[in-house]
C-alpha cells in the first residue's frame, strides 16, 4: 500500500507528464486558454489515462512479454509479441477515446463543442501513450501499482493544464510584449513552472 501511494504522489509532482517530460504539449498549449475548457479536457485525459494504462498493463503481462502466452498453451511459451506493443497500446487508447468522445457529446454537448477537434486528438496525445510506455519500462509489480501511476499521471496533467489556464486568464489583463503574446508567453510560463516543480525532487518517497 505504501508503494502504491508513493507511486501516486511521485507521478503527480515529481514525474509530472508536462513539467518533467513535456508530454501532451499540443493540447496543453491549445486548450489552456480558459479554465472551463481546461477542466473538461483534464478530466477526459485523466479518465482515459486511468483506463488505458491498466488495460495495457494486462495486455503487456498476458500477451506481449516473452512467454506471456504460456497461460494459453505451453506451446506458446517461447512466443514474444513485444514488437506489437505500440500498435496494440494505440488501439486500446483510440477505443477508450472514442468512448469518452461519445459520452461527452451525449451528456455535455457544450463542452464537446468547446473542445472541438482536441477531444478526438486525445488518442494521439503523447502523454497517454507515454503513460503506457512508462508502465512497460518500469515493470510495475501488479495492477494496483500500474493503476496508481495512471491516476497520478492523469491528475498531474490535469493540474498542469488548469494552472496554466488560470495564469493565461490572468495575463490577459497584463501588459505582455506583443512578440510574446499567445504561445510565446505560454512556453515561458511552462518553463518556469517546470523549474518550480523541480523542487519536488527533494521529496523522499
Amino acid at each position: 500500500m505504501e508503494n502504491i501511494l508513493s507511486i501516486f504522489i511521485r507521478s503527480i509532482f515529481i514525474d509530472n507528464m508536462v513539467f518533467a517530460f513535456f508530454f501532451g504539449m499540443c493540447s496543453y498549449i491549445a486548450v489552456s486558454k480558459t479554465v472551463k475548457t481546461a477542466m473538461g479536457l483534464g478530466i477526459a485525459v485523466t479518465f482515459v489515462m486511468t483506463i488505458t494504462v491498466p488495460v495495457n498493463y494486462l495486455l503487456n503481462e498476458y500477451v506481449l512479454t516473452p512467454g506471456a502466452l504460456s497461460w494459453f498453451s505451453p506451446d506458446f511459451a517461447d512466443v514474444d509479441l513485444g514488437f506489437l506493443s505500440f500498435i496494440l497500446f494505440i488501439a486500446v487508447i483510440a477505443s477508450i477515446v472514442q468512448l469518452v468522445e461519445m459520452i461527452v457529446e451525449r451528456f455535455a454537448p457544450a463542452l464537446y463543442n468547446q473542445l472541438g477537434i482536441f477531444l478526438p486528438l486525445i488518442a494521439v496525445n503523447c502523454a497517454i501513450l507515454g503513460g503506457s510506455l512508462f508502465m512497460q519500462e518500469r515493470e510495475y509489480a501488479n495492477l494496483g501499482e500500474a493503476t496508481s501511476f495512471a491516476l497520478g499521471s492523469g491528475i498531474g496533467w490535469w493540474l498542469a493544464i488548469i494552472a496554466m489556464a488560470a495564469i493565461r486568464e490572468k495575463i490577459t489583463y497584463s501588459n505582455v510584449p506583443a512578440p510574446l503574446k499567445g504561445v510565446g508567453i505560454t512556453f515561458i510560463i511552462t518553463g518556469l513552472m517546470g523549474i518550480a516543480f523541480m523542487t519536488f525532487l527533494g521529496i523522499q518517497l
